[in-house]
């Protein structure tokens, strides 16, 4: 019977060779079907800075990403979502991972920055102009760590390192047993976003005395920038600056509402929107109040534009100008009595002028003054930073505040730039007062440089500055999140009436012909990493799959061999006598 069985087997499958994979196909399917890939995590991530200004293009160019997770250490980085901690972030690396093509490179961002050295902080500040000096294919991503994160970034640590082994058999081997993950974006490819407009805000306090009146403007930029936009909370550039000007609109509002301290100068405030990409709000307003129509504060008699910019930190004033003041003007005044407030009443901060002339070969301006400076207009920027180049006016680790770490020896500063609210709190002060003594022409009275006007109940709050640079630093500002519709430009705007008159919005849109910026979506997405097995292990799966079949195909091809073979072994032996 069993011989009969053989031959029939064995001329079936030898007379329809497709009827072989029919018989076997169930037992293949089981052997390779493939598990369901597990997602290991779901993240936040934040893309780097995409947007177009004066025509040239800035940032990365690129949102989507699938691709498959390594680390910088591995050979080949092509078509490979590259991961970094800040720690290790370089901009060699960085650069590596664009010369090799990599499919995207995200870089992992401690929620405490206070945990990072100072030099790895001021390093990466550095870079970040860096990052976006020029345009990039490959999509760049930013992402705050958390215990997952990090376990994903050691997995594909040590699989990216193991490729360096010496043994390649070691190598073959721990790749095809390591897990994997593929790194993919739940959003869209970016596109331009058209239509938006850029809000700045204006109010006024009126002088009295007359009708033509000199006039002294106030300005500060709201937005921040940094590398990524939805991390860009700017709290010295510029949240010091905007917080300082609300400040002293409140105290000129009161020292105006009393007719024996009503002065003759009338105060305009402006906070002014896209400060961070070329003063674009600045830009429109002047050419509205200048060009556009025939009464306007601006026309008639400025005696000095002083614009606030990074003031919440350090122990230094530099009054930056693009032409020194002539003796006698409003403008050397305003010099004088900064010297004289800071020589009389703060010794211990170090002022200056810095001047520096207006380039316009240059694609972006220095310092917002130079707006002013290029219609004419009289103007300065007040900053602690003695050159517009310093990295903190434009970073993401420019926050509120962090507390020292503990790698920190005692007394060291904390990593990154941060508001000192007793420091802006005195700067607040001396700006005050010294354009106090402006308007009230006290050094030609005879008022001595250690008299102190904003005193008792008219004394700078440091509780009010605290909550305004709190409030401003909850939430990121970047240009492109800013629309008309925005809680920042509405809580703005009710804190600028509260104290002055005939608060006012300007808009500016970009031209569609020919526009000066253009800003882009797609700046906070959803990542998701798969675990998954990497792609020599499916070439290994295959391989055992084409043995196995070749097997049972030649097993298949001989059965009457392989049956007599069998039989012949599990026969019992007879025994002889």
């Amino acid at each position: 019977m069993f011989e009969e069985a053989s031959e029939v087997f064995d001329n079936m499958f030898k007379s329809s060779f497709p009827l072989t994979f029919i018989v076997f196909i169930p037992a293949v399917l089981i052997l390779v079907s493939p598990l369901p890939a597990e997602a290991a995590h779901e993240f936040t991530v934040y893309r780097m800075q995409q947007y177009d200004l004066q025509g040239q293009p800035y940032g990365t160019r690129n949102a989507i990403l699938n691709t498959e997770a390594r680390t910088v250490e591995a050979e080949v980085l092509s078509r490979r979502c590259v991961i970094m901690r800040l720690a290790d972030f370089s901009y060699d690396k960085y650069q590596k991972a664009l010369r090799q093509s990599a499919g995207a490179v995200v870089i992992i961002l401690p929620k405490n920055m206070s945990t990072m050295p100072q030099d790895i902080v001021q390093q990466f500040m550095e870079l970040e102009p860096e990052m976006l000096a020029t345009e990039t294919i490959v999509p760049v991503y930013f992402a705050m760590e958390d215990d997952e994160l990090i376990s994903i970034y050691t997995q594909t640590l040590t699989s990216s390192s193991s490729q360096g082994s010496s043994s390649a058999a070691e190598v073959l081997l721990h790749t095809a047993t390591a897990n994997g993950f593929q790194m993919v974006t739940s959003g869209s490819q970016s596109k331009a976003i058209s239509d938006w407009a850029i809000t700045s805000l204006e109010g006024r306090l009126a002088g009295v005395g007359g009708e033509d009146l000199p006039t002294i403007v106030l300005v500060a930029h709201y937005d921040s920038f940094g590398v990524a936009p939805w991390l860009s909370y700017g709290a010295d550039s510029n949240g010091s600056g905007v917080s300082m000007l609300l400040e002293l609109a409140r105290l000129f509002s009161r020292l105006y509402t009393y007719k024996r301290t009503h002065a003759g100068y009338n105060l305009l405030f402006f906070v002014s929107g896209g400060g961070k990409f070329n003063y674009q709000g600045t830009k429109r307003w002047l050419e509205d109040n200048l060009d556009h129509t025939d009464s306007s504060l601006l026309q008639d008699n400025v005696a000095f534009v002083l614009c606030l910019d990074t003031l919440g930190n350090g122990d230094s004033l530099h009054l930056h100008v693009s032409k020194p003041p002539k003796e006698g003007t409003p403008q050397h005044a305003l010099l004088k009595e900064l010297e004289t407030v800071v020589a009389g009443q703060y010794p211990e901060v170090k002022f200056s002028m810095v001047h520096k002339k207006i380039n316009l070969a240059d694609d972006t301006l220095a310092w917002e003054h130079e707006r002013f400076g290029i219609r004419r207009l009289p103007a300065f920027t007040l900053s602690h930073l003695p050159s517009h180049r310093l990295a903190q006016r434009s970073s993401i680790m420019d926050v509120r505040s962090v507390s020292p770490s503990s790698r920190h020896g005692a007394g060291e500063p904390p990593a990154g730039p941060h508001v000192d609210l007793k420091k802006l709190s005195r700067n607040t002060k001396v700006v005050a007062e010294a354009l106090a003594r402006v308007i009230y022409n006290l050094t030609e009275k005879g008022a001595p440089g250690d008299l102190q006007i904003f005193t008792e109940q008219m004394q700078v709050q440091e509780e009010q500055l605290s909550s305004v640079v709190d409030w401003l630093t909850a939430q990121p500002r970047a240009a492109q999140l800013v629309d008309k519709d925005s809680s920042v430009v509405s809580t703005l705007e009710y804190h600028l009436g509260r104290y002055l008159k005939d608060v006012k919005r300007h808009y500016v849109k970009a031209d569609k012909r020919d526009p000066e910026f253009v800003f882009y979506d797609q700046l906070k997405q959803t990542m998701n990493a798969y675990r998954v097995k990497p792609a020599i292990f499916d070439l290994l799966l295959a391989l055992c799959i084409a043995a196995y079949l070749g097997v049972m195909y030649l097993a298949i091809q001989n059965f009457g061999i392989l049956y007599s073979v069998i039989r012949r072994i599990t026969q019992p032996k007879t025994k002889t006598h």
